[in-house]
């Protein structure tokens, strides 16, 4: 007979880091990741008898310099956002710098967080993205199924436990967010680098015992009723997000934004 597991989320993160470390805990959920990077690039050329880049960018070469500006530019967002959460609610942080126990987690993250992200652009907004939209010959299909399925993905995640499913508004405008810069840029460089930089400084220096990142960070959230702020949900994907895709597509020139969105795949 098949046994249904009650056990939480966070409760099987709990039992991990009890049992093994944050460090190791932390290393072995990103470690599959890894291995599924490796599994899609191979599957790729031998499967599809394609070249990676085909699965990157429609450009000559891989622009490095924009996964550069997307992390760079990423990186001053997220920063921001933490800073002023510390600054005004002082109370709900603990300041929990230990030496021993963050630079061999700075070393995984730097090393792991970016080939996760990686995967995940690969996978979502080039393999799925293509996939579905070559099946439907329309771009806006593959853009709204794979940043459905992008915040799906996140569902198990133990900040919906905690925080409600309001927070998925949060996954799926990301998946938006990416799946849009990618169609209007014709590359997944730049959502490589903002989704590194996003996951990375959110592990180094923030975690709290019910989010799914539950590191050795700088700081630890300490709210005693930790809720979803409607009023941050807003701001970040009604204000921030869109001013960001504004800023990107002066910046590169980005040009018929309907037919890009939601013209058809030829």
């Amino acid at each position: 007979m098949l046994k249904v597991s009650t056990v939480s989320t966070a409760d099987a993160i709990k039992m991990n880091i009890e049992k093994y470390g944050k460090n190791i805990n932390f290393l072995m959920n990103l470690s599959p990741m890894v291995i599924l990077l490796v599994f899609l690039l191979v599957w790729v050329l031998l499967c599809h008898k394609q070249s990676i880049l085909t699965l990157v960018t429609s450009r000559s070469r891989v622009d490095w310099k924009r996964v550069g500006h997307g992390f760079f530019l990423w990186s001053l967002v997220t920063v921001f956002f933490i800073a002023v959460s510390i600054v005004l609610s002082p109370e709900n942080y603990e300041f929990s710098f230990d030496a021993s126990a963050f630079f061999p987690f700075l070393i995984i993250a730097i090393l792991l967080i970016p080939l996760q992200t990686t995967f995940e652009e690969l996978l979502m907004r080039s393999y799925l993205m293509q996939g579905i939209g070559l099946a439907s010959r329309s771009r806006f299909i593959a853009l709204f199924v794979t940043s459905l399925v992008f915040g799906l993905m996140h569902l198990a995640n133990p900040e919906v436990e905690q925080l409600g499913y309001g927070i998925m508004i949060f996954y799926i405008g990301m998946g938006f967010f990416f799946g849009i810069m990618t169609l209007m840029d014709d590359g997944v460089e730049l959502a490589i680098g903002f989704h590194a930089a996003n996951n990375l400084w959110g592990a180094l220096l923030v975690t709290s015992n019910w989010t799914a990142f539950q590191t050795n960070s700088l700081f630890l959230d300490v709210s005693k009723d930790p809720a979803l702020s409607l009023w941050e949900i807003i701001i970040q994907i009604g204000v921030v997000l869109p001013l960001v895709l504004y800023y990107l597509g002066k910046k590169y020139s980005w040009t018929d934004w309907r037919g890009h969105l939601f013209g058809k795949v030829k």
